[in-house]
């Protein structure tokens, strides 16, 4: 049994019937949508045609929202119906990174993900979806795709139906007849919709998302969840801010393509997310060059120098599952991805690493003081801490880049979706290793084998770091219009200036000038990694406005 949706676009009126009874039979908040539908106009009055197309959860044969899931709350059930739990669920908003189709949110009153998920209360007791039963002109069929003799199985062997995004290889389950290509392709319209018919995006929405400050007057104060913990506010998909009707500026299709009406959709990750890869590649970054350092005997490392790394790897560590915590809509539940762990989501994996390499770099830490409170004799520690270096490489290593691979199941992020990220992130995390290092460094007298290398290290990466970022992240052609159009907005769009003039000029340029005339080293460690934090700012904001509906 394998159950999918058809809709027929060519006989769809755009009533809105299927959402409306969508909110009624799951109680779906205001704000929020699991059934939209996307209304285009074509041509210029007076010869104009409207062409719409129902949105929801594809229920994908191969969803990498439930790969993504670090909880299980977003799973598979045998008969191909994608559910959730909301009940499971920790708010981490990845399943909405994963999905090419926008088609989950956040529940504002919960806090947790939800979307379509078929109306499977009603299918286990032998009814049809709500939107099916509602639908007046028969557009929208549900039932079993392994059944021949089902009428959507009969229908789609009938019909020339596609899919959207096959590309993605997620084998969706919503079948469409018919349609415009300017309805099903959620790019097809050039740069950002300034109003709909019935109301205007959000303020700063870019092109594809919102972000997280509520604009509409006079919201309700913030709500919390049922354990007490804060809500964020609730962001509209679509609500008109300014009054119940609002008609767009002169002509309605003024272009020759203009989206009449569609949901608007908030961007999941915020700056947490590159203020959280700044912070674990300094910690894997002053782990690693110190570690390299010892087992290959590249000079000598003494007590405080060791004390002092040792604490700086730590502190930036609880930093890190700081950031990592404070971005989950439902923190309290932030314990579940250990206690209830889902393994083939790299949230998981990535926690284990991050868990893994802060035990060691405490064990490291407390025999540096331990040495330095001349509690054990240094003859006996320099093997243990031999023995720590050659561990905490790897797991290091895997701090750096595991973002990588999760990034890498963020299936709606083409951009994301690079080879080259891994290599990067560890480039990066011997940049900002390197650069925090400089700082300490003016601060506290460290070994001069350490600074030295120190040095070499920041230079040496600095230039790779900027190699690969210029020919190999935004030098080489992109493999999808969506990552190419993300890479364009970082480098000649709404994140040029802080590309160009923020990244490339004060992170790379200018640190490199500075360490070359042996000005204070400080200095071109802070505009290091404050260039590094906005380049990850934008190669993490830009493809989440580019929409995917």
């Amino acid at each position: 049994m394998n159950y999918g949706f058809l809709i027929n676009n060519d006989t769809c009126i755009g009533c809105h019937a299927c959402s409306t009874a969508c909110k009624s039979e799951n109680e779906v908040p205001l704000g929020v949508n699991r059934t939209w539908v996307k209304t285009v106009e074509t041509g210029v009055f007076p010869d104009v045609t409207r062409n719409f197309q129902v949105t929801r959860c594809n229920h994908c044969s191969n969803p990498p929202c439930v790969r993504i899931c670090p909880v299980t709350a977003m799973y598979q059930r045998d008969d191909g119906i994608v559910e959730f739990d909301p009940d499971s669920c920790i708010g981490c908003k990845a399943c909405m990174q994963a999905c090419p189709y926008d088609a989950i949110y956040i529940d504002p009153e919960s806090g947790t993900a939800a979307k379509c998920h078929y109306c499977a209360h009603r299918v286990d007791i032998g009814l049809e979806p709500a939107c099916v039963v509602v639908c007046p002109e028969h557009s929208i069929l549900a039932g079993d795709l392994d059944d021949p003799l089902t009428e959507i199985s009969q229908m789609i062997a009938r019909n020339k139906v596609t899919v959207r995004r096959p590309e993605q290889g997620t084998v969706p389950n919503l079948y469409y007849i018919g349609g415009d290509d300017m309805a099903m392709h959620p790019t097809a319209v050039q740069g950002a919709q300034e109003t709909f018919a019935w109301s205007d995006p959000m303020p700063e929405a870019g092109t594809g998302g919102v972000r997280e400050k509520d604009h509409r007057p006079n919201s309700s104060p913030r709500k919390t969840s049922p354990s007490g913990q804060p809500l964020r506010t609730p962001q509209p998909q679509g609500i008109a801010t300014g009054g119940p009707i609002q008609i767009g500026k002169g002509r309605m299709a003024e272009q020759m393509t203009q989206v009449v009406w569609n949901a608007q959709h908030r961007v999941p990750w915020h700056w947490p997310v590159p203020a959280y890869l700044v912070t674990k590649g300094i910690a894997a970054g002053m782990f690693l060059i110190v570690s390299l350092m010892s087992i290959l005997r590249i000079g000598e490392i003494g007590n405080f120098s060791g004390l002092i790394t040792a604490s700086c790897c730590l502190f930036f560590l609880v930093v890190t599952t700081a950031l990592l915590v404070y971005d989950l809509e439902r923190p309290e539940r932030f314990l579940r991805i250990v206690t209830r762990p889902q393994w083939k989501s790299w949230l998981v994996r990535g926690a284990y690493l991050l868990i893994a390499f802060s035990i060691l770099v405490t064990i490291w830490a407390a025999g540096e003081l331990a040495l330095w409170m001349s509690w054990i004799a240094e003859a006996d520690y320099i093997l243990w801490r031999t023995v720590l270096n050659w561990v905490g490489v790897p797991l290091a290593v895997g701090t750096a880049v595991y973002t990588a691979f999760l990034f890498g199941q963020a299936e709606g992020r083409d951009l994301w979706q690079s080879s080259l990220l891994p290599l990067h992130l560890i480039v990066q995390s011997f940049v900002a290793g390197a650069a925090f290092f400089m700082i300490v460094g003016s601060v506290v007298e460290l070994d001069a084998d350490v600074i030295a290398l120190v040095r070499l290290t920041f230079i040496t990466s600095l230039v790779l770091d900027l190699l690969v970022t210029m020919f190999g992240e935004f030098g080489m052609p992109h493999a999808s219009e969506a990552a190419a159009r993300a890479a364009h907005m970082i480098v000649r769009g709404r994140y040029a200036r802080s590309f160009w003039i923020g990244s490339v000029l004060f992170g790379h340029l200018i640190p490199l000038g500075l360490d070359f005339v042996n000005l204070p080293g400080a200095v071109a460690g802070i505009l290091a990694l404050v260039g590094l934090f906005l380049y990850e700012r934008a190669f993490v904001s830009a493809p989440q406005e580019i929409p995917n509906s």
